[in-house]
């Protein structure tokens, strides 16, 4: 017996009490009547006992350790040097390198980043906060995001194109808050993480995602989209490819 397809994310939402009063009291009220999401329900209590046993916990390996100390850590004072200007220092030539290298060292480290990407999508599906508006109206997911954030992240149904909307989220990237709109493709998700462009940066460095996990990355319109999944690399192409024509076409 299983719970009802689109029960599935509220019973999640339940259990770790991120759903409002109204939400709340109708999964409530409707566990009541349906064994079988009163079942998947007691299963998800379960599993949540079984994680917080000890020993069960998975401890971090020394390289992602470092990783995430490196991410963490405050940067270094530099000491503040005056000098004096050589004449060439105010050429133009030498303004325009200036103005580059000044890009280059804000350009994000994409490999820290996409290890952020994956760590969120997996987050996701693992920690039973997959979204915090639970629909496949888009109508319903694109205003729930108004106020929250300090942009319109676009919000598109893709259920014919084989990608049907699950939800969305607000989820914590690259130093900011930022939308995360969830989609499924057959068993797996996908998550889609948006946020503004950083104006005149330079493209991100292409670097490869962790084994198992696909990352497709563009931008349109202002902002950055990062699709994370562990699906087919083909398959997260063809769901780039059917936002963009959706969101921008």
């Amino acid at each position: 017996m299983s719970a009802c397809p689109d029960k599935e994310m509220l019973l999640h939402g339940l259990l770790d009490g991120e759903l409002d009063a109204a939400n709340a009291q109708a999964t409530e009220a409707h566990l009541k009547t349906c064994p079988g999401c009163a079942e998947a329900y007691r299963g998800l209590q379960a599993l949540r006992g079984r994680l917080a046993a000890p020993g069960v916990a998975y401890g971090a390996s020394d390289t992602l350790r470092a990783r995430l100390e490196a991410m963490t850590a405050p940067p270094r004072a530099r000491p503040r040097r005056i000098m004096a200007a050589a004449p060439w220092a105010l050429s133009g030539g030498f303004a325009a390198l200036a103005a580059t290298f000044a890009i280059m060292l804000l350009q994000p480290t994409t490999a820290l980043l996409q290890d952020q990407l994956v760590a969120s999508h997996v987050r996701s599906t693992l920690a039973g906060h997959l979204v915090d508006v639970a629909t496949s109206d888009r109508h319903t997911v694109k205003p729930w995001f108004n106020g929250k954030i300090d942009f319109a992240p676009p919000v598109v149904d893709l259920a014919a194109d084989g990608f049907p909307l699950v939800g969305g989220r607000l989820d914590y990237l690259d130093k900011r808050v930022v939308a995360a709109l969830v989609y499924r493709r057959n068993q797996h998700l996908v998550n889609l993480f948006i946020w503004p462009a950083k104006p005149g940066l330079l493209p991100a460095r292409a670097a490869a995602p962790p084994a198992g996990y696909a990352i497709v990355h563009w931008t349109a319109n202002g902002l950055q989209f990062w699709a994370v999944s562990d699906v087919e690399p083909r398959d997260l192409e063809a769901f780039h490819q059917a936002f963009a024509k959706a969101a921008h076409g």
